[in-house]
C-alpha cells in the first residue's frame, strides 16, 4: 500500500479512491516571510473540492496570520505565479494533484510581512525573545537568495531565533544593493540621530532650483521619511546612490564607512551652501560643522625657554590607534587610546626642534590638545594597518573596550596653559591669526555657535562652554558601526540605541532586531590563541570600527519629530510617498494578474520579416481586447485592418501554428493561456490576411507545412507558402492540397520533403500517409511541376536534386580583401560542373570580360616571374616544392610535363587554369556534373542525429511507423513493393547531402601539418584535391555599412558551396586578390574580432556558416612541413627579459644555421638588428624561461621537436659560442653580495658535466671567492627568479648536500637554470629600522613591477567619490 505524509508528518496509508470517497490533496507550505520560520513546514490534507479561498483561510488559521496579508505561490516548479486568494476554483482545477505532495510558498504581500492574528499574538510573541538564556543575534545575516554565509561573516554563538518582525521593532531595514552594507550602516546611524534627522526635515527642497534626482539632501530626506513611515520590511537605497552620481557598478565596490562619512558630509555641505533659502541656509549649510566638528591645538614647546608654537586644527572624528607601531601590546580601552592620542612626545637628539627665541636647536615637546569637543563625537578605531614584513594590508582584531558613557573632561585643555612665553601661533583655519591667548581664542568660537531651525544648540559663549565642569562633557554612546571580516573584505552593520526608549537594535541591512548590552560587549574584539605579532592578520573577526557619542545635555538633546510635528512641506512629501506606494501596490497587483507571453507577427510592410515583441495582457481581458493590444503593439494601424488580424497559438521553435481560437473572442486570456505563469511553453502569433481572404481554422492535430516552389527554368526557389495538413492524409491528397495553394498541376508535381537539414526525400508513393513519410509538427517541402524531361531522370541525377543540393549547401561569406586587390568590381559565377559565367546583377561597369581577366592575370604572372628571378636563390628542394604546388592544377586538357624552371611551370600551369576558365566562360560544358550522392567529403562535422539520417528512414520515421504501419496501407498487396522490416517499402528514395568523414577538424592551426601529418594539396597521383564538382562560387562587390572599411579595404560578398576545399576556394579568389593562391593567406574572423589563419588546404568550408567573415592577407601561405614561429629576444639583465622580435617560418628538415640565415635579413629590416651569424644563438622558450640551446647543426623535427604556435628565444652573445655539444650544460649564475645588500648581473657558466664540484670551481674562478667559502642555491619560480634582497639570505636552500645537479632538490637537467651564489664569510649589512623599512618599500615596489612574488593580490579598490553634478564624465577614449 502506498504511503503519503499526513498533517503530522507521519506516513499513513493512501486511501483507495472509489466512487464514495473523495480524493484529498496534500499541501506542504513553506513560510518564507521570516527567518525563524523559513525551515518550518505547514502541512494540510484537504479534499480535492476545496476552493482556493478556503485554502487561504486554512493556511491563515494554521500559520496564525490575518487572511489577506500574505500570498501563496507554487514552490518547486518553474511556475512561480501566485494563487488567487478570492478564487472559487477547486484545488484540482487550479493544478493541484491528488495523492501527491503539492509544495507552496507563503510570501510577503506587497513587500509587507503578514500580520499576526490578534488571538494568536500571545503565542506568536512568546518566541523566547524575553528569555534571558536566549542567545540574541547581532551578527551579519546571510543575504537573501544565498545558502549561507562564509566563516568570515558568521559566529557560532549567534542565533537566528531572535530575529524580530518589523511590527515588533517598529523599524525598517535597508536593502543591500550588492556590497553597500557600509552605506546602510551610516544611513541608519544618521537616521537615528535626532538632531540630524530633524534638521534635514526642516530643510525644504525647491524643485525649481535643482533636479530632485540629483539632489542628495532631498533623496536623504525621502529615505528618512520612508524609514519612519513605511510599512515595508526594507526599502531600497538606489535613489540615494543615484543622487551620488553612482551607476550600478558602484554597488559592487565595498568602501570604508569612515571614508564614506567624510565624503558624504562634504557633499552635503557643498549642496547646502548652494541653496538660496535664506531662512534655512545659515545653520543648514553649516550643519555638519555644528554637529560633528571639534577643534584641537597642535603645538611644539621649547623645553629650555618655554616658547610655544601652535596652530588650531578642526576635526570631524578622532582616529584612535589600536596598537602602537612596533608594540606587542594593544591599548585595552578607548580611554587609554585617547590618553595616548594627547600624550606629547619629546623631540631630542637628531630630532631636536629649532627654537625661534633661542635661535638654536633645542629639546622640545610636541603634542595635541583638545580645545573643543563636538556635540556628536565620532571615534574611529584604526583596525586596518599595513604589515611591512609581509607587505600585506591587515586587520587588527585586538580587544578594545569602550564605555557606554564617556567622560571627556580629562582630555580637554581647560586652562590652555596660559603663559607669557606662548608667543607664536598659527591657525589652519586662518581665523585666529596673531592671537596667542586662550581667552581670545575661545571668544572666536562664539561666532560658530548659533541657533537655527531643526537643531537645538546652546547659545552660550564658547568660553563658558570650554570652562564648564567636567560633568558637562559626559557623552553617551548611541551608535557602534561593526566590521566583520578581514582586511581583504567583509561586512558592515550598525548597533544603534534609540533615544525614544533606550533600547539597542541591530540594523543589519534589511534585518532589524533587538539586542542587549551583552551583545554590544561582544563587539570589543579580541582573538583566541596567540600566533605572533600579527596574530590575526588574515583571520576574520567581528568588532567595533566606529563609535558615535552624543553629549548629555538635557537642554540641547533633541527628540525625534513625530508625524504630527512635521513641517508642512514634509507632510506634503509624506502624502506623495503614500500615494506613490499605493500606486506601486496597485501596479504590483496588476503585474501579478498580467499574462506575459511572446508575440510574433509576419509584418506585411517590413519585407515579411518575423517581428517579435512581448504581449502583456491582464488575465481578465478578452481575446478581442488582446488582439487589439497586439495590433497596436505590432504597429499594424494603417497597414492592415483590425478585422483582418487574429491571435493564434504558435510554437516559434518548430515554426508551428498549434491552433486558432474560433468563437472565443469573449473568452478571458487567463483561461485561454492556462493562467498567469512566469513562462509559457508556447507563444502567440498575430496572423494577418488580405481583405478577400478568409482565415483558415487551425485545429489541434494538424501539421504545418512550408511549401517552396522550385522553378527549374530560372534556377530559383520561391519563399515558402504555409499550408496545414493531417498526418493521416495520403501523398495524393497532400498534392491536391498543395495544388490549391500554389495553382500548380498535381499530375506533374514532384514533392521533396526535407526531413532534417540536408536530408531530401522524394514523396512519390501515392497512397502512403504523411505520418509514414516522417512528417512532424513543422515541415519543409519543395515542389516542382512542369513537363520537363527531368521527371524521367533518377532523382539523385536530376536537375531538381542538384538545385536543392546547391541551395542547401551554399553559404554566404563576407571577404575583406587587401588594399592592393585589383579585381573587386568583378562578379564571377562558377557553376556546378565547372561552368563560369558573368552574373547578371549589377551594371556593365562592374564586370570584366574574359579577355580582361586573361590580360590582367598574364601581366600578374609576368610580374611574379620577374620577382622570383630577381629574388634570392633557394635550394633545389624548395624549387621542386614550388613546382609541385602549381603543376597539378586541374585542367581538362592532357597534363603537360613541367618545365625544369619553377617559374616556367608557374606560368604554364596558371595559363592552363586560365584556359579552363575561358573555355567555361565561352560556353564549354564541364565534365562530370556530379558523382554518387553517398560520396564522402573530408572535413565535415556532423552530429549523431545526422548520422542516423543517412539511413533509409529517420528516427522520427521509425518511431512513427513502429506504431502505425499496421493500420496504414502503404501499398497494394498484389502489385506493390515489398515492405521492409522497418515499415518502409523498397521503393523509398532518400538522399543525404551530408558528408560523412573526418569530423571535428579545426582550422585554427599555425602549421600546415599536425601530429600524424596532414596531406598536401595533392593526392598520390598528383591530382589536385581541390577538384570537386561542388564548385558553386559567386562573388559580387559589397559595401560595408560603415563605409569602405578600414584603410580603404574592399570587400566581396561570396556565395559558395561549403563542401568546396580551402584550396579550391583560394583559387576562385585569385582574380579578386590579384596574386596566386600561394601568395595570400585566409584568416577566419570570430565574434570577438580574433583572427585565426585557415591553412588546411584539403579541408572543406563545412565549419563556416552564413555571414561568417574572412580576411585575406598578402603573404606566403604555409606549405606542408612548415611552421609559423614567434621569435623573442632574451635579455637576461634587463628589467623585461623577454622582448618580441618577429614572426617567421621554419621548415621540417631545415638546420638551425639555415633558420638563422633566413632570420638575419628579417631582423635587420624589421628590428634594426644587424647581427653576425656567429654572434647570436637560438634556444628553447617555455613561457618566460630560457631552455635548451640549439646548436647550428641541429635539424628541426630530427634533433629538435617543433610544433604549432612555437616560440623560440634569440640571444645575442658577448663572445664566441661556448656551447659545442649537447652534453654541455649552460647555467645562468648571479652573485648575492650581503655586505652591499644587492644582486650582481647574470653571468653564464658552461659546464662539461652535471657535477656540483665543477659548478663551484667555475663560480670560484669568475668571482674570486675561495672554494671553501662558496655557497650556492637554485633560484625559485620563473626566470629571472626574482627574490627580495631581504629574504634571499635566509629563504633559499643554500649548499644542498648533493654531488650532482640532476638530483633532488636541484633537478638542473637542462640549459637555462638560475643559480645564486655568495661568500659564506660575508655578513649582511647592518641597517637601522628606518633604512630597513625604506628598503622593504623599494623591494616591494620592484617585485610588484616585475610581476614576481605577488602571492597576495587583493581586489583593486576604486576611489569613493560622490558627484555633485550628476555623475562622472567618462573619457570617450576609454572602454
Amino acid at each position: 500500500m502506498e504511503m503519503v505524509p499526513s498533517e503530522e508528518n507521519q506516513l499513513v496509508p493512501k486511501e483507495i479512491e472509489n466512487a464514495s470517497e473523495e480524493p484529498r490533496v496534500l499541501c506542504i507550505v513553506q513560510d518564507t516571510t521570516n527567518a525563524k520560520t523559513v525551515n518550518e513546514r505547514l502541512t494540510l490534507n484537504l479534499p480535492a473540492s476545496t476552493t482556493l479561498s478556503k485554502l487561504f483561510e486554512d493556511v491563515a488559521h494554521k500559520a496564525s496570520y490575518v487572511n489577506g496579508t500574505f500570498d501563496l505561490a507554487w514552490g518547486k516548479t518553474g511556475d512561480l505565479g501566485s494563487l488567487d486568494p478570492s478564487s472559487e476554483t477547486s484545488l484540482t482545477e487550479a493544478g493541484f494533484e491528488p495523492g501527491k505532495r503539492n509544495f507552496l510558498q507563503l510570501t510577503d504581500k506587497d513587500g509587507e510581512q503578514p500580520r499576526i492574528a490578534s488571538d494568536e499574538s500571545g503565542t506568536a510573541g512568546s518566541s523566547g525573545l524575553d528569555d534571558s538564556s536566549q542567545e540574541r543575534f547581532i551578527g551579519p545575516l546571510p543575504r537573501d537568495g544565498t545558502v549561507g554565509c562564509s566563516s568570515d561573516y558568521s559566529s557560532p554563538s549567534y542565533s537566528y531565533s531572535s530575529i524580530l518582525n518589523k511590527s515588533d521593532t517598529g523599524y525598517v531595514g535597508l536593502v543591500n544593493q550588492a556590497m553597500t552594507c557600509y552605506l546602510n550602516s551610516l544611513l541608519q546611524t544618521l537616521f537615528m540621530t535626532p538632531e540630524f534627522r530633524n534638521a534635514l526635515y526642516n530643510w525644504e527642497f525647491e524643485e525649481s532650483e535643482e533636479d530632485p534626482v540629483t539632489s542628495i539632501p532631498y533623496q536623504l530626506q525621502r529615505l528618512f521619511l520612508l524609514l519612519q513611515t513605511s510599512k515595508k520590511r526594507a526599502i531600497e537605497t538606489t535613489d540615494v546612490t543615484r543622487s551620488f552620481g553612482w551607476d550600478s557598478s558602484e554597488a559592487w565596490q565595498q568602501h570604508d564607512v569612515q571614508e564614506l562619512c567624510r565624503v558624504m558630509f562634504d557633499a552635503l555641505e557643498q549642496k547646502w551652501k548652494q541653496t538660496e533659502q535664506q531662512q534655512f541656509s545659515p545653520l543648514t549649510a553649516d550643519l555638519i560643522n555644528q554637529l560633528y566638528q571639534g577643534k584641537l591645538k597642535d603645538y611644539v614647546r621649547c623645553l629650555e625657554c618655554g616658547y610655544e608654537s601652535w596652530r588650531i586644527d578642526t576635526y570631524l572624528d578622532i582616529p584612535l590607534v589600536i596598537r602602537p607601531f612596533g608594540a606587542n601590546q594593544a591599548y585595552g580601552s578607548v580611554e587609554e587610546a585617547l590618553q595616548a592620542f594627547v600624550q606629547p612626545e619629546t623631540l631630542d637628539g637628531a630630532n631636536q626642534y629649532f627654537c625661534e627665541r633661542c635661535k638654536k636647536k633645542c629639546d622640545a615637546r610636541k603634542g595635541l590638545r583638545f580645545l573643543h569637543f563636538p556635540y556628536l563625537l565620532t571615534l574611529q578605531l584604526k583596525r586596518f594597518d599595513f604589515d611591512y614584513t609581509t607587505m600585506h594590508r591587515i586587520k587588527l582584531n585586538d580587544r578594545m573596550s569602550f564605555p557606554e558613557e564617556l567622560d571627556m573632561g580629562p582630555f580637554i585643555d581647560v586652562e590652555d596653559e596660559k603663559s607669557p612665553q606662548t608667543e607664536s601661533c598659527t591657525d589652519s583655519g586662518a581665523e585666529n591669526e596673531g592671537s596667542c591667548h586662550s581667552d581670545q581664542m575661545s571668544n572666536d568660537f562664539s561666532a560658530d555657535d548659533g541657533v537655527d531651525e531643526g537643531i537645538c544648540l546652546d547659545s552660550a559663549s564658547s568660553t563658558e562652554r570650554v570652562l564648564k565642569p567636567k560633568s558637562s562633557l559626559t557623552f553617551e554612546l548611541f551608535s557602534v558601526m561593526v566590521h566583520s571580516g578581514s582586511a581583504a573584505g567583509g561586512h558592515y552593520y550598525a548597533c544603534i540605541k534609540s533615544f525614544s526608549d533606550g533600547q539597542w537594535y541591530s540594523f543589519n541591512d534589511q534585518h532589524v532586531s533587538k539586542i542587549t548590552q551583552e551583545d554590544i560587549r561582544k563587539t570589543y574584539g579580541g582573538s583566541s590563541g596567540s600566533r605572533g605579532y600579527y596574530s590575526s592578520a588574515f583571520a576574520s573577526s567581528t568588532n567595533a570600527y566606529m563609535l558615535i557619542y552624543r553629549l548629555k545635555d538635557p537642554s540641547r538633546n533633541a527628540k525625534y519629530l513625530d508625524c504630527d510635528d512635521f513641517p508642512e512641506h514634509i507632510k506634503h512629501l509624506v502624502q506623495r510617498e503614500k500615494e506613490s506606494e499605493e500606486q506601486e501596490k496597485r501596479q504590483r497587483e496588476i503585474e501579478r494578474n498580467t499574462c506575459k507571453i511572446k508575440l510574433f507577427c509576419m509584418h506585411p510592410m517590413k519585407m515579411m520579416a518575423m517581428m517579435e515583441n512581448k504581449l502583456e495582457v491582464h488575465k481578465d481581458k478578452t481575446l478581442r481586447e488582446a488582439t487589439e493590444m497586439a495590433y497596436k503593439l505590432m504597429e499594424l494601424d494603417g497597414v492592415v485592418p483590425l478585422d483582418c488580424c487574429r491571435l493564434v497559438k504558435y510554437d516559434e521553435f518548430h515554426e508551428y501554428l498549434e491552433r486558432s481560437y474560433e468563437g472565443e473572442d469573449d473568452t478571458p486570456m487567463g483561461l485561454l493561456l492556462g493562467g498567469v505563469k512566469s513562462s509559457y511553453m508556447f507563444d502567440l502569433l498575430l496572423e494577418t490576411r488580405r481583405a478577400e481572404q478568409v482565415f483558415q481554422p487551425y485545429k489541434p492535430g494538424e501539421v504545418m507545412v512550408k511549401v517552396h516552389v522550385v522553378d527549374l527554368k530560372t534556377d530559383t526557389i520561391a519563399p515558402p507558402v504555409s499550408i496545414r495538413a493531417y498526418l493521416n492524409q495520403s501523398i495524393t491528397e497532400f498534392k491536391q492540397l498543395i495544388a490549391q495553394a500554389t495553382e500548380l498541376s498535381a499530375e506533374t508535381m514532384r514533392v521533396v520533403l526535407e526531413r532534417c537539414y540536408n536530408d531530401l526525400r522524394l514523396l512519390y508513393v501515392p497512397n502512403k500517409t504523411l505520418k509514414a513519410e516522417g512528417f512532424f509538427r513543422s515541415n519543409k517541402v519543395f515542389v516542382e511541376s512542369s513537363e520537363s524531361p527531368d521527371h524521367q531522370v533518377t532523382f539523385t541525377d536530376s536537375l531538381l536534386w542538384k538545385l536543392l543540393d546547391r541551395h542547401g549547401n551554399t553559404i554566404r561569406l563576407f571577404v575583406s580583401l587587401p588594399v592592393q586587390s585589383p579585381g573587386t568590381n568583378r562578379t564571377i559565377c562558377q557553376k556546378v560542373g565547372g561552368e563560369t559565367e558573368e552574373c547578371s546583377e549589377g551594371s556593365k561597369a562592374n564586370r570584366n570580360s574574359v579577355e580582361a581577366i586573361l590580360e590582367e592575370s598574364t601581366e600578374k604572372l609576368k610580374n611574379l616571374s620577374l620577382q622570383q628571378q630577381q629574388g634570392s636563390s633557394t635550394s633545389d628542394s624548395q624549387k621542386s616544392s614550388d613546382t609541385s604546388d602549381f603543376e597539378h592544377i586541374e585542367s581538362p586538357s592532357p597534363s603537360q610535363e613541367p618545365d625544369s624552371s619553377s617559374v616556367s611551370a608557374v606560368v604554364a600551369v596558371d595559363n592552363r587554369e586560365l584556359e579552363n576558365r575561358i573555355r567555361a566562360a565561352s560556353g564549354g560544358s564541364g565534365e562530370g556534373a556530379y558523382s554518387d550522392p553517398e560520396t564522402q567529403f573530408p572535413g565535415e562535422e556532423r552530429s549523431d542525429s545526422e548520422v542516423n539520417n543517412d539511413r533509409s528512414t529517420s528516427s522520427v520515421d521509425s518511431d512513427i511507423l513502429s506504431s502505425s504501419h499496421s493500420s496504414d496501407t502503404l501499398c497494394n498487396a498484389d502489385s506493390g513493393p515489398i515492405q521492409l522490416a522497418n515499415g518502409l517499402d523498397s521503393h523509398s528514395i532518400t538522399s543525404s547531402r551530408r558528408s560523412k568523414a573526418n569530423e571535428g577538424k579545426k582550422e585554427t592551426w599555425d602549421t600546415a601539418e599536425e601530429d600524424s601529418g596532414t596531406d598536401s594539396e595533392y593526392d598520390e597521383n598528383g591530382k589536385s584535391k581541390a577538384e570537386s564538382y561542388y564548385l558553386y562560387f559567386r562573388a559580387e562587390p559589397y559595401a560595408q555599412e560603415d563605409g569602405s572599411g578600414e584603410g580603404g579595404q574592399k570587400c566581396v560578398l561570396v556565395h559558395v558551396d561549403k563542401r568546396i576545399t580551402l584550396s579550391a576556394f583560394k583559387q576562385n579568389l585569385e582574380p579578386f586578390v590579384g596574386v596566386t593562391s600561394t601568395q595570400f593567406k585566409v584568416f577566419r574572423v570570430y565574434a570577438n574580432n580574433q583572427e585565426f589563419e585557415s591553412v588546411r588546404l584539403n579541408e572543406t568550408l563545412s565549419s563556416f556558416s552564413d555571414d561568417n567573415k574572412i580576411t585575406i592577407r598578402l603573404g606566403r601561405a604555409l606549405k606542408k612541413g612548415e611552421y609559423r614561429v614567434k621569435v623573442y629576444q632574451l635579455l637576461v639583465n634587463d628589467a623585461e627579459p623577454c622582448k618580441f622580435l618577429v614572426d617567421t617560418v621554419f621548415a621540417k628538415g631545415m638546420t638551425v644555421k639555415q633558420s638563422k640565415e633566413e632570420l638575419m635579413p628579417q631582423l635587420k629590416d624589421q628590428c634594426k638588428l644587424d647581427l653576425n651569424i656567429d654572434k647570436f644563438r637560438l634556444r628553447k622558450k617555455t613561457w618566460k624561461n630560457p631552455g635548451t640551446v640549439f646548436l647550428d647543426y641541429h635539424v628541426y623535427e630530427e634533433d629538435i621537436n617543433i610544433s604549432s604556435n612555437w616560440e623560440v628565444f634569440l640571444e645575442v652573445l658577448d663572445g664566441p659560442e661556448k656551447m659545442k655539444s649537447m652534453s654541455q650544460l649552460a647555467v645562468l649564475t648571479r652573485r648575492w653580495t650581503p655586505a652591499q645588500m644587492k644582486l650582481e648581473p647574470f653571468q653564464e657558466v658552461v659546464l662539461e658535466s652535471s657535477s656540483v664540484e665543477e659548478l663551484k670551481e667555475k663560480l670560484s674562478e669568475i668571482s674570486g671567492i675561495p672554494l671553501e667559502n662558496l655557497d650556492f642555491a637554485k633560484g625559485r619560480g620563473t626566470f629571472p627568479c626574482d627574490i627580495s634582497v631581504l629574504e634571499i639570505h635566509q629563504d633559499l636552500d643554500w649548499n644542498p648536500k648533493v654531488s650532482t645537479l640532476n638530483v633532488w632538490p636541484l633537478y638542473i637537467c637542462d640549459d637555462g637554470a638560475v643559480v645564486f651564489y655568495r661568500d659564506s664569510t660575508e655578513e649582511p649589512m647592518e641597517q637601522s629600522e628606518d633604512e630597513r623599512n625604506e628598503l622593504m618599500k623599494k623591494e616591494s615596489s620592484r617585485l610588484l613591477k616585475t610581476g614576481h612574488r605577488v602571492s597576495y593580490s587583493p581586489r583593486k579598490e576604486k576611489a569613493l567619490k560622490i558627484y555633485l553634478d550628476g555623475g562622472p564624465v567618462k573619457d570617450p577614449g576609454q572602454d
